[in-house]
């Protein structure tokens, strides 16, 4: 099941940041692995705009999570992370599909999102769920403070890419595994 994050998610979303960051150390990437994950504040304040979503276990517990922003006209995902134990099972698909139903509610015009060229995860993995690259000179001005905050923060040392699509393109317009109580 998908649903907005509690206050009481927010030390497991920081769990499954640390835990899924171990992957990144086995190819070579060990700065990424290193990075903390967010602070509890930080992510307390996803939280509570409800640009927090989380997908949960039988038993209600996170096992994935989606960090949302609003940068023009699009719903920015921020962070999407399935924890390892849980992976290759479409969880982040539906997260994705559900930050599309998000951003649709809202009148937005797409998602995008900033991530690493090659590694298959990442890049290879967003283009298989209707992502597209942006060229540089098609960036919007919020994109650019974005890519800049992540240089600023180191993560460029690999490279990277902004990639976006339609929030109708790649899956269902109804949200799949979202709570329908909500």
């Amino acid at each position: 099941m998908i649903r907005d994050a509690r206050a009481e998610d927010l030390s497991t979303i920081r769990g499954i940041e640390v835990a899924a960051g171990e992957a990144f150390r086995l190819i070579g990437m060990a700065a990424i692995a290193d990075d903390p994950p967010p602070a509890l504040e930080a992510l307390a304040v996803y939280q509570q705009d409800g640009r927090a979503l989380v997908a949960t276990d039988s038993s209600d517990d996170p096992i994935a999570y989606i960090l949302l922003v609003v940068v023009e006209r699009f719903a920015h995902i921020e962070q999407v992370t399935v924890h390892p134990g849980y992976g290759r099972r479409g969880i982040g698909r539906l997260l994705i599909e559900e930050a599309a139903s998000w951003a649709r509610a809202r009148g937005l015009d797409g998602l995008t999102l900033t991530t690493f060229e090659e590694v298959p995860w990442n890049a290879p993995y967003y283009r298989r769920l209707g992502f597209r690259e942006v060229p540089e000179p098609q960036w919007s001005d919020g994109i650019r403070r974005i890519v800049r905050s992540e240089r600023d923060h180191g993560v460029a040392a690999w490279p990277r890419v902004v990639m976006k699509r339609a929030v109708t393109s790649g899956g269902s317009s109804t949200g799949p595994g979202r709570n329908p109580s909500r």
